[in-house]
């Protein structure tokens, strides 16, 4: 009986010691995590969706009601020239989230996937200590690619033509968030439909030299209203994140603010569709207020985010950190930043590629389809050369080369490419260009007669869209070996 009394009061004392061993493997782990919470920011993504540049407050409109951007700005820093290297939506988030242009991601028709192979932000933030979120939009595959710890859909809300970003649910995590997070709030405004408003007025909109000629046409003027009113109420639900923001976290979070691209130049390489609205505010360490007219893109804020968070990314990345900038260093990112268009795989599919290079002053673009040289990119294969025609002939006012003086014509408005004292420059560009496209792996070089049509999944070339109509005589036409081949989009 002494004995069973001793091995009970042993067995006793080996579980209280196992237990507290638990206990404290448990609070080391919670202590570490605390730790690793206040030395690591949290970062927070808000993207906007079809928006101009020239549509916010704080970039000089005073006619639209953007509130929220325009409080960050004060709050933080706001770059002037920030771009996306595609005005179409997946191609520009495909950028975002992995530090790579569209050619090199693989994302570069709308409605496509990136190469199965890219290693996202989700990954890399991942292996920081992050938990990544979505919540909203997301518009962007394949999902071994682009996996979420958590990913929450938009909710709808009544009187709203699109769906709002899921408050509650971000409200929930900011409170209960154990590790550093990174989330993308990806709205759905002001992306159209947009809201109907009823007496409006031309003087209620700011016109630019792009749509000047638009002011007398009354269904120009009432969309218009009506984006803006959705521009309106997008702010009121950022205003709502930031003040949840305040509530919850802590300063040390990062918040970054931007539009995917602009809607005005939408499925083109102008600066009206491919510059964006891009904020960052980071209490104690940016200072409020401040502005950058640096070259930034959004294939750098993957770089920026591991960058912050004190990790290092893979050199075969197209991106740049500019966490200098953020902290008030004046350096330059890029000498030259670079866009592409591809209008296959949308409602108004028509075969036109261009491709675009740009400095702080000058922007050189070719339009690889152009009408003036349409006779030298026909193949003889009768199937393909009447799309290579339709293509050429839907955007004939369009020429085959464009250079442009952005610091005196911010528009892109007087093209300048036959103009003598501008050859050198025209040439600098142009070869930068052709280096780049080949870093790329780009399909379309220097040569005629290599105009690609693409295995686009959604809109086919050779049938009707609810935009487009087509001879019944060119329906079903394309035969697969017409075809470039894109496997990652099957």
């Amino acid at each position: 009986m002494k004995y069973k009394n001793i091995v009970i009061v042993c067995l006793t004392l080996i579980i209280f010691l196992m237990l507290g061993c638990i206990r404290n493997h448990e609070d080391v782990s919670r202590s570490e995590i605390r730790k690793n919470k206040g030395e690591l920011p949290n970062i927070i993504f808000f993207l906007s969706d079809d928006q101009d540049i020239y549509d916010f407050g704080c970039y000089g409109n005073k006619k639209v009601k953007t509130f929220a951007v325009d409080r960050l700005a004060r709050e933080g820093i706001l770059f002037e020239n920030a771009f996306t290297g595609q005005a179409i939506c997946a191609p520009s988030r495909s950028q975002l989230l992995t530090g790579l242009y569209p050619l090199k991601n693989g994302c570069f028709a709308n409605h496509t996937r990136t190469k199965p192979d890219v290693v996202s932000l989700t990954k890399m933030m991942r292996a920081r200590g992050y938990e990544v979120v979505l919540a909203g939009k997301s518009h962007l595959q394949p999902a071994n690619v682009f996996d979420w710890d958590k990913a929450w859909k938009g909710v709808p809300k009544e009187g709203v033509p699109r769906d709002y970003v899921p408050l509650d649910s971000i409200e929930s995590y900011f409170k209960s968030a154990q590790q550093p997070f990174f989330m993308l709030v990806a709205s759905y405004l002001p992306h159209a439909a947009y809201f109907e408003v009823e007496d409006t007025s031309v003087d209620s909109i700011q016109l630019y030299p792009f749509n000047d000629h638009k002011k007398g046409d009354i269904s120009f003027v009432n969309r218009k209203a009506g984006y803006y009113r959705s521009i309106e109420e997008d702010n009121i639900q950022l205003d709502k994140v930031l003040n949840l923001v305040d509530e919850y976290l802590g300063e040390n979070t990062v918040f970054m603010y931007s539009a995917d691209h602009g809607v005005s130049g939408k499925f083109s390489v102008k600066d009206v569709g491919l510059r964006v609205p891009f904020i960052v505010r980071w209490p104690k360490v940016i200072e409020p207020g401040s502005t950058s007219d640096q070259l930034i893109h959004y294939v750098d804020v993957l770089p920026t985010l591991v960058d912050i968070t004190g990790g290092n990314t893979s050199t075969n990345i197209d991106g740049q950190s500019f966490l200098p900038l953020l902290k008030g260093e004046e350096v330059t990112i890029h000498e030259y930043i670079y866009g592409v268009r591809t209008n296959q795989n949308i409602l108004r599919s028509e075969i036109f590629p261009s491709r675009m290079i740009r400095d702080k002053q000058y922007k050189y673009i070719r339009n690889f389809n152009a009408l003036e040289v349409l006779d030298k990119n026909l193949t003889g294969n009768p199937r393909s050369d009447v799309f290579i025609r339709r293509g050429a002939n839907a955007f004939k006012n369009e020429q085959f080369e464009e250079l442009y003086d952005l610091r005196n014509d911010p528009f892109e408005q007087t093209n300048l490419i036959d103009q003598p004292d501008l050859n050198d420059i025209k040439g600098r560009l142009k070869d930068q260009l052709f280096i780049w496209m080949k870093e790329q792996d780009d399909f379309l070089n220097e040569d005629f007669g290599n105009i690609p049509i693409l295995t686009a999944p959604n809109f086919k070339l050779d049938e009707n869209t609810r935009l487009r109509t087509i001879p019944d005589s060119l329906k079903n036409k394309l035969n697969e070996e017409d075809y470039l081949v894109v496997d990652h989009w099957r």
